[in-house]
């Protein structure tokens, strides 16, 4: 598969940003081009002013798409801490996410591949607002859930045990509430906030996780920022006013 990268410097006097606003938070998509981010240019472009990432009917199977593995958008102005993020998203199809405080791993054939926490959001009803840490520890936590992550010894004589476990310790909200309010196939709000080892999710002004990520030797502390196309039946999902404000 032809990969084409988009690789720009971009900064918040690119777009005008003043101090004060610079302050608030800035624009890290410019609505125009794909400045300052990286990915495959045969999955990812800028329409109706919008970043879009599409997929097309596998020639074999027409249900599924044509993409070998999830592959990335990647912004390439520089890695965050502690923020707040916040992006309109809307999708048709399939399952996405907003990867953050992520490492980037050998590309494939389909382009960039990351690992870290990702801010999910699907087509589907399960896995929207969800806390999922891509090829690492999974679902850390679910929707509507509070959760600690604590590591743990594991069991050498179980082959299922993991150096970690996810304690549930309260809720943040009806899951089936939150679902209910997310809109399907038009614009939602995502927010991501974290600080330390403390994250937060929220979509459409609803927080839908929250989690304390005690398990210290695994726990991102820092990273790169991507939007995710995810392997699976063909999809399109675009972002808009993608807005990061760091606080640390």
């Amino acid at each position: 598969m032809k990969h084409v990268s988009f690789i720009v410097a971009v900064g918040a006097l690119a777009f005008g940003l003043g101090g004060a606003q610079a302050e608030e938070g800035k624009a890290i998509f410019n609505g125009k081009d794909l400045s300052g981010w990286e990915g495959s240019a045969d999955l990812w472009s800028v329409e109706d002013g919008a970043i879009t990432g599409k997929t097309k009917p596998s020639e074999a199977d027409p249900k599924k798409g044509h993409i070998k593995h999830n592959t990335f958008l990647i912004w390439r102005d520089g890695k965050v801490g502690d923020f707040e993020l916040t992006f309109k998203y809307r999708m048709v199809g399939g399952n996405s996410g907003l990867q953050y405080r992520s490492k980037e791993l050998e590309a494939g054939e389909s382009g960039p591949v990351m690992s870290g926490y990702q801010a999910d959001f699907e087509a589907g009803t399960k896995y929207s607002g969800i806390l999922y840490e891509e090829k690492g520890r999974g679902i850390l936590a679910e929707r509507g859930q509070q959760t600690v992550i604590k590591p743990q010894e594991k069991d050498a004589a179980n082959p299922k045990s993991k150096p970690f476990k996810v304690e549930v310790t309260g809720s943040v909200g009806d899951s089936a509430a939150i679902q209910a309010a997310i809109k399907s196939e038009d614009w939602n709000e995502y927010k991501i906030v974290a600080k330390g080892n403390h994250v937060q999710h929220f979509i459409n002004g609803l927080k839908t996780a929250e989690v304390t990520d005690e398990d210290a030797g695994n726990a991102p502390k820092e990273g790169l920022l991507g939007f995710q196309i995810h392997v699976g039946p063909p999809m399109v999902v675009q972002f808009k006013d993608v807005i990061l404000k760091e606080t640390k």
